[in-house]
């Protein structure tokens, strides 16, 4: 069975397939393929948005990579690296292996390579935007103190 493109051209996910056939929401009201797509999308880019989790990613983009390398890299705890390598897996970045008792993780897509090359140049362009936006809070200020 083939997928039917969306009205923005990209075709719907297994997870937003009842918002893309006019089905009833969690709420009971029908969902546009335009709110479910664009939903879809900020969830994709709110799973970067943690710098620790980018930081993670770059570093499983030069290659495979396992959790302890993840731990010694990161420089934090393993419970906290495993919430964000789970994180990353569950959204589709990178996918892990078992080998033996060690999960190794790769980036198993190479546009999500361009993606991080991509934002991180247009970060670079608009770096004085980005550190000026009142409305986007900085890296420690959203976190529980």
């Amino acid at each position: 069975m083939t997928s039917t493109p969306t009205p923005s051209g990209v075709p719907p996910t297994a997870t937003g397939s009842a918002a893309t056939t006019g089905s009833a929401g969690a709420a009971g009201a029908a969902v546009s393929p335009e709110c479910s797509h664009t939903d879809t999308v900020a969830r994709f880019f709110r799973a970067l948005s943690d710098p620790t989790r980018l930081r993670l990613l770059e570093f499983i983009l030069a290659g495979e990579r396992t959790a302890a390398e993840c731990v010694a890299h990161a420089g934090i705890t393993q419970p906290r690296v495993s919430v964000h390598l789970s994180c990353l897996t569950d959204c589709g970045y990178v996918t892990a292996r078992r080998d033996g008792r060690k999960l190794r993780y790769t980036v198993g897509d190479p546009r999500v390579a361009d993606l991080v090359v991509l934002a991180r140049s247009l970060a670079a362009d608009n770096a004085t935007a980005l550190t000026c936006c009142t409305h986007i809070p900085t890296s420690g200020a959203n976190k529980p103190g």
